[in-house]
């Protein structure tokens, strides 16, 4: 059994202005470097031999905070946060609610459905975890695509109740078993840094 950790970037300016981010960047704020530094400690302790981040620099840019720049590791496309189209740079309050999972309204105006999202961060996770000697990973990546794909693993319900428990806040780390003889995900916790006194 193999081990995913899935980890969500540092706080943003688009995330302290509560704007939309989506598909576009924006910088890590100094919270979300103290954020980062504080889940380095525990990165510290996992063993961790690869890791991998989407291409956006607010996930890389946390990687290399985490890993103490000390991990060689790759970037891909299929890990980035979804594309909002329109909404991208707007405020966070017009995102549609995600109550029973019915917040497919961007691609009505040229973003992504979750299912896409989730089907390309699914593909490509379970591609990386399959590869030789990948027992420990760490990806960096974000909070809709770790959502999309969380729904995918543990349903749409169980999701809404996270997220309702702010458990996909900057710098958190969804921990998951891989089965690779079943090429399967199973949940088993999230894990929240200690943010006190930043």
């Amino acid at each position: 059994m193999k081990t995913l950790y899935l980890m969500r970037h540092g706080q943003t300016l688009f995330n302290q202005k509560e704007l939309i981010q989506g598909a576009c960047d924006s910088p890590l704020t100094d919270r979300g470097i103290k954020q980062a530094e504080r889940a380095a400690d525990i990165i510290d302790t996992l063993d961790i031999k690869f890791a991998y981040c989407s291409t956006a620099e607010r996930a890389s840019d946390t990687l290399e905070i985490v890993t103490r720049n000390k991990m060689p590791y790759e970037r891909h496309k299929e890990l980035k946060e979804r594309n909002f189209a329109i909404f991208e740079g707007e405020s966070e309050k017009l995102h549609p609610q995600w109550e029973n999972g019915l917040d497919d309204i961007y691609p009505l105006f040229g973003g992504e459905s979750s299912l896409d999202v989730s089907a390309r961060v699914m593909a490509k996770c379970k591609e990386i975890m399959m590869q030789k000697e990948h027992d420990k990973v760490l990806i960096v990546s974000h909070a809709g695509a770790i959502s999309c794909f969380l729904r995918e693993v543990i349903g749409i319900e169980a999701v809404s109740e996270l997220r309702k428990t702010n458990s996909f806040d900057n710098c958190s780390i969804v921990k998951l078993k891989f089965d690779s003889s079943e090429n399967s995900f199973d949940f088993e916790t999230i894990i929240k840094p200690d943010f006190t006194g930043i």
